[in-house]
């Protein structure tokens, strides 16, 4: 059963075939592409791709990210291989990872980070808008292989309904240990959104990782 293999990518900015580098985007629970996507204004770069793939009945998986693996699956799997799946698109068009942004919000957050765990490399960037690893409270997160300073940053809320900041900060210790270069920012009080602040924190990120190039 993989749920997500069907479901469609969407795309704007730059094609695949001309683009310098991509920016893959994943919604969170009840969103869509089409709502993600609309952070490629403000985070735009020329000559970037910005692909967002869309999740089957709008939700990655099923209970919390919190949950036993196992209570996700097949979904969480078929999730990760949809991303997987995207990644491999870009690279088929010439784009190498370390020139990858991988970023979502909530759901899409904690699968980017997951993704990115469980698929180590250089990339571009890492953004996780209010997500951490999958898996229960007081879980062995170890992860093998090498971020090799791949740029991550990691924004939440705090307190969060969905998301400890427990969970943020374990996460960024991890990609610490795996050799990222993390940045965390805590934002009390801060309801489930993304913030204009935040936002300006992934516009430096992309603009490190794409220079003008005139």
């Amino acid at each position: 059963m993989n749920p997500h293999a069907d479901t469609p990518v969407l795309h704007t900015g730059t094609s695949l075939a001309e683009a310098r580098g991509a920016v893959i985007l994943l919604h969170g629970r009840g969103g869509s592409a089409e709502d993600i996507l609309t952070l490629a204004s403000p985070l735009y770069r020329e000559g970037v791709a910005y692909l967002a793939p869309q999740a089957a009945q709008h939700t990655w998986y099923p209970q919390s990210f919190l949950a036993p693996r196992e209570a996700n699956e097949p979904y969480l799997s078929s999730a990760l291989a949809k991303v997987a799946a995207v990644v491999a698109q870009a690279e088929a068009a010439g784009i190498a990872r370390d020139r990858i942004v991988i970023g979502g919000f909530s759901q899409g957050a904690c699968l980017t980070t997951e993704f990115a765990a469980t698929n180590p490399a250089r990339y571009a960037g890492l953004i996780a808008f209010t997500g951490g690893l999958i898996g229960p409270l007081g879980m062995e997160i170890h992860h093998e292989g090498s971020l090799a300073g791949t740029p991550a940053l990691l924004l939440s809320g705090d307190p969060d309904l969905h998301v400890p900041w427990s969970r943020v900060q374990e996460t960024a210790a991890e990609f610490a240990r795996m050799g990222a270069e993390v940045l965390t920012r805590r934002y009390p009080g801060r309801p489930h959104t993304i913030t204009g602040e935040e936002i300006d924190h992934a516009r430096r990120l992309l603009e490190q990782a794409f220079p003008t190039t005139h």
